[in-house]
């Protein structure tokens, strides 16, 4: 049987790995030792202080994601609360336009001997304050004049009659209708005249 030869040890210095040729002396291996001790206590500082810039960049981030997080969270309560006032406010302002109109119906009624023609100028004179105060909170009458083409986003209609006037165009209106900033509130009922 032939002896099995054991293979020569490597070392390393530097990270430059060197095979020793012949039996290594104590101080060859001492050397050797001390430079893979050296080269062991380097890469164990050098990952320890990537291991503290990765901590350190990691509060960095989530300090920044619980700022934006409270940021977000603040910007929402704000926004709910804003259109929370603007809508009790909106209300507010339009209840007050139409107190003048109760004051006046109620003037009205508290006359007792009141002439057909005293009546039908109170009702005539509440009705204008009526309107005044619709028109400032933006709700706009919809009353189209005969012959207006027919607008299904606005007008709806009741029935189609014979007419001299152009097929689908409004030929009388039967109620009124109403926008409110831009926004049917209520179509108006109208008549349309069919094709001839």
């Amino acid at each position: 049987m032939s002896e099995i030869t054991p293979p020569k040890p490597v070392f390393t210095t530097g990270n430059v790995p060197y095979e020793l040729t012949g039996e290594p002396s104590p101080e060859e291996l001492e050397a050797a030792q001390a430079a893979d001790e050296f080269d062991a206590q380097n890469e164990l500082a050098s990952a320890q202080a990537e291991l503290a810039t990765l901590r350190a960049k990691n509060t960095e981030l989530s300090d920044s994601y619980l700022r934006a997080k409270a940021e977000t969270e603040n910007a929402r309560r704000r926004a709910e609360d804003e259109i929370s006032k603007a809508r009790k406010f909106a209300l507010e302002s339009f209840a007050e336009s139409l107190l003048p109109v109760a004051d006046s119906l109620e003037a009205g009624l508290a006359i007792l001997e009141a002439s057909p023609e005293q009546i039908r100028e109170g009702a005539a004179a509440t009705l204008k304050q009526l309107k005044s105060a619709l028109e400032r909170n933006r709700v706009i009458e919809i009353n189209p004049a005969g012959g207006v083409r027919f607008d299904p986003h606005q007008h709806q209609a009741i029935s189609m009659v014979p007419s001299e006037q152009d097929a689908n165009t409004v030929v009388s209106v039967l109620q009124k209708g109403y926008l409110i900033s831009d926004r049917v509130l209520r179509p108006a009922l109208v008549t349309v005249s069919a094709p001839q």
